[in-house]
């Protein structure tokens, strides 16, 4: 005795909900290793821009100090009586800026 198996026809939209659901399992996973690649990526970027910025205040702050050093009272009139000039206050006058 044979057995007869009958085989159920898919329809085409069937077939089209099936193969779209084959495709969004495999395409997800690759999708979200991806895009978390990617995240992770750009926040070692964003480390990297973080570590730049603080090392140049570090450099900027250096500087300011030096200016501030050199632009002492102190400091002028010794450069100034290195180069032979004298210190008179009543020469010098006070500019204000507005802004």
């Amino acid at each position: 005795m044979r057995t007869v198996k009958k085989r159920l026809k898919m329809s085409k939209f069937e077939r089209l909900l099936y193969t779209l659901a084959i495709v969004l399992a495999v395409s997800s996973p690759v999708f979200i290793v991806g895009s978390k690649a990617t995240l992770s990526k750009v926040n070692f970027e964003v480390e990297q821009q973080k570590k730049q910025i603080a090392a140049q205040q570090k450099k900027n702050e250096s500087i300011s100090m030096k200016i501030n050093e050199l632009a002492s009272l102190d400091k002028i009139q010794e450069v100034a009586k290195n180069q032979g000039l004298s210190y008179n206050n009543d020469n010098i006058k006070t500019i204000k800026e507005d802004n």
